[in-house]
C-alpha cells in the first residue's frame, strides 16, 4: 500500500511514540509490512525544518531522526511531480497532495479538513483500518 505522510503525522509520531502515527511510521520504515512511502525533496526539506525546530528540542530525539532519514532514503521512494491547480486552503500542503494524487497514494494527515474531499486523504486511525481490513 502506498502512502505520503503529512508532516503533522511524522511529527506526531516523534512526539507520541505509541500512538497511531508512530505505528504507522514504524510500518512505513519495515520491509516487510507492504506499506511503501512516498516523498520529494520539497516534502523531505518540511519533514526536517519542522522536525528540528527549537520547541521541539529536549521532546524529540534528533538522533531517532537522523535514522528516521537515513532509512527513508533507503527504502522509499522519491517522486518528482508538477504542481497540480487545484486549490488548497494552505498552498504549503500541495506537495502531499500532488504525490498521492500522482501516485495513487493514500495521503496520511492529522489536518484532513487542509486537503479536498477525496478517498485517498485519510487520517491515521482510518488508514490502520484501511490496512487492517
Amino acid at each position: 500500500m502506498k502512502v505520503v505522510l503529512d508532516t503533522n503525522v511524522v511529527v506526531s509520531a516523534f512526539l507520541s511514540p505509541a500512538g497511531n502515527c508512530a505505528v504507522i511510521l514504524q510500518l512505513a520504515l519495515r520491509h516487510d509490512t507492504g506499506v511503501n512511502i512516498y516523498f520529494s525533496s520539497a516534502v523531505l526539506a518540511e519533514y526536517e525544518e519542522v522536525l528540528c525546530r527549537s520547541k521541539f528540542a529536549g521532546r524529540i530525539n534528533l538522533i531517532a531522526v537522523q535514522r528516521f532519514f537515513e532509512i527513508l532514503y533507503k527504502i522509499g521512494t522519491t517522486v518528482h511531480v508538477v504542481p497540480s491547480h487545484i486549490t488548497l486552503p494552505d498552498e504549503a500542503d500541495r506537495k502531499f497532495y500532488d504525490i498521492a494524487k500522482k501516485e495513487g497514494a493514500y495521503l496520511v494527515t492529522g489536518n484532513i479538513r487542509h486537503y479536498p474531499t477525496e478517498p485517498f486523504v485519510v487520517e491515521p486511525a482510518d488508514f490502520l483500518r484501511l490496512l487492517t481490513s
